[in-house]
């Protein structure tokens, strides 16, 4: 065991001297390193010797004093710094501060370079290794053994709290909680401090948005505190990776005692052991995802045709059989897609935008007239909502209701995000569900047909523009239009009139020229002109049935040809 008191007695580095913290001579060292960087404090370990020229902190007291506290609090074994290259003397407060806490604060001759002190020391301490690795193994079996016993995480998370005697959370890599542990001596409980309720964040936004996003920012535990009612909780803090991928954050809440070098061996230890727990874990669920994605695909193609296997496994998949189903699916688009080049980070970006809306839907199933079920394809959001076989069916127009509301909280939450909904109607049986499935997809099919820039659609809103799409060539669509409104559709692109407009505008207010005119933002007079010259072109008072009834197919197939129809004067 090499302390600080023994470098007096090497030497190879002569000429060594304490200025201060003479309380800490006997602070053990186990290895050696260079801090010429602030931003080094997160990766600082307990017993490590530090050396310095003096650069980072040479003209800022508020530094200086701030590095004497942060290797102590770590439990640092000193501080060395070369003189003579920015200080011919050390400063006062930095000796005041280092007197104060204890800590060894070390004068080192200008002609040693801090690499040969390094290499000297570190061989000194190299016997120190060979009881830390023996400690290390016996440690690294423990956990190992809890592992193929199947103890889980919480077994983990309980062994590592009574090896390092302080409470530990473990958050998943959204910060979530997943388990913790409490410590019988925590003066500071955790329940009364944190949101502890799984799959929750558990710290608030500015705590975890102190954290380093990326795992290579991360070698060790880093420290951060946490503020609460005038208390200042030091937390450790270290990512559960492997290959670059991160699965959680163990959080060290330090309210028990301070952590020593071997407790920061222990954690990186209990890291390696959770990041397989995790990864075991994520396997088996992505299993039971696919044998679930599997039967959700099924059953919305109609490829499921016996009762007792939808019986089965809608049962084990959290459906009814007996329910009465409608189905709701939200097409995504966003430009945000569109800016990176690399596939994989594209589908990423979606990925994380539908779990984002999945979430929200599920917050929102309260509202629904039934129970919600939500999954995700692709850019698509998928929910089917079951209702109880005894209890009134739901209405085009209540489904419309909740759609709509759901709607504006997706375009509140989700930004630079266009959403198009369409809802399919609600089957008596589970067995009919494709049918809803696929009304749901014609709603959009049409909506983006008509480039409608987001909103919500029943399927029987379309019922007519379905039928006609589906069952009619383009070829005889155009040649009914042209027949019956393509005089008054020449007028228009002749002359800049707005005569079909018009007239979808007073078929949709059931031929009312004060309601038309008002949903127009028109005079009343400037409407009843253009319904005159549009009786005028067609030759006809607007005002036999059959007539009428042609008319609307026509404006209906506008819709559906408007950037085909290639009309000759």
């Amino acid at each position: 065991m090499l302390t600080v008191k023994d470098l007096f007695e090497i030497k190879a580095i002569d000429g060594l001297k304490i200025v201060a913290g003479d309380k800490g001579i006997n602070n053990e060292i186990t290895i050696v390193n260079i801090i010429e960087n602030p931003e080094a404090f997160d990766w600082l370990s307990p017993n490590e010797l530090l050396l310095s020229t003096g650069y980072i902190f040479k003209d800022n007291e508020e530094l200086q004093n701030r590095i004497i506290q942060e290797l102590s609090e770590i439990n640092c074994a000193g501080l060395v710094i070369k003189m003579k290259r920015y200080f011919d003397k050390l400063p006062q407060n930095m000796i005041d501060q280092a007197n104060k806490l204890g800590l060894p604060l070390l004068e080192l001759p200008f002609e040693y370079t801090l690499s040969k002190v390094i290499s000297i020391i570190n061989e000194k301490a190299s016997g120190r290794y060979d009881l830390l690795n023996r400690k290390t193994l016996d440690i690294h079996n423990l956990f190992f053994r809890i592992t193929l016993e199947g103890g889980g995480i919480d077994r983990i998370l309980s062994m590592l709290s009574a090896t390092i005697n302080n409470p530990i959370i473990f958050v998943n890599e959204d910060w979530k909680l997943v388990d913790y542990t409490e410590h019988i001596d925590n003066e500071v409980p955790l329940s009364y401090c944190l949101d502890l309720v799984k799959n929750r964040s558990a710290f608030p936004k500015e705590f975890i948005d102190s954290i380093p996003k990326d795992v290579s920012e991360m070698k060790k535990t880093i420290k951060r505190i946490y503020y609460l009612e005038g208390m200042e909780i030091k937390c450790r803090i270290l990512p559960v990776a492997a290959a670059s991928f991160i699965y959680g954050y163990i959080i060290v809440w330090q309210t028990v005692r301070e952590l020593t070098e071997f407790d920061f061996i222990i954690l990186e230890q209990a890291s390696t052991n959770i990041a397989l727990e995790r990864i075991k874990a994520k396997e088996i669920e992505e299993v039971k995802l696919k044998i679930r994605q599997d039967f959700f695909d099924d059953l919305l193609t109609g490829k499921i045709t016996s009762s007792e296997t939808i019986h089965t496994l809608s049962e084990m998949h959290g459906l009814h059989s007996n329910y009465m189903y409608y189905c709701i699916v939200i097409n995504i688009e966003s430009e945000e897609f569109q800016q990176y080049e690399d596939m994989v980070a594209r589908r990423v970006s979606l990925e994380n935008k539908a779990r984002k809306c999945v979430e929200l839907i599920y917050d929102y199933a309260n509202k629904a007239d039934g129970e919600v079920t939500c999954i995700h394809r692709n850019n698509r959001i998928i929910i089917l909502i079951g209702q109880h076989e005894n209890r009134p069916a739901v209405s085009v127009y209540e489904a419309k209701q909740y759609t709509n509301n759901l709607y504006s909280i997706l375009n509140k939450q989700i930004s630079n995000t266009t959403f198009l909904i369409g809802i399919g109607r609600q089957y008596e049986t589970i067995r009919s569900l494709h049918k809803s499935f696929s009304e749901a997809n014609e709603s959009i099919r049409l909506m983006q047909k008509f480039e409608d820039s987001g909103g919500v659609s029943h399927f029987e809103d379309h019922s007519i523009y379905h039928f006609l799409d589906s069952n009619i060539k383009d070829m005889e669509l155009e040649e009914f239009f042209v027949k019956r409104l393509g005089k008054v559709y020449e007028q228009d692109q002749l002359h800049g009139t707005s005569y079909i407009i018009t007239l979808e505008n007073y078929f949709q207010n059931n031929l009312n020229i004060s309601e038309t005119a008002k949903a127009m933002f028109l005079h009343r007079n400037t409407l009843i002109y253009r319904i005159e010259k549009i009786k005028e072109i067609l030759n006809s008072d607007l005002k036999n049935s059959e007539e009428l009834l042609q008319i609307q197919l026509a404006l209906k197939i506008f819709r559906l040809l408007n950037k085909k129809l290639r009309i000759d004067s």
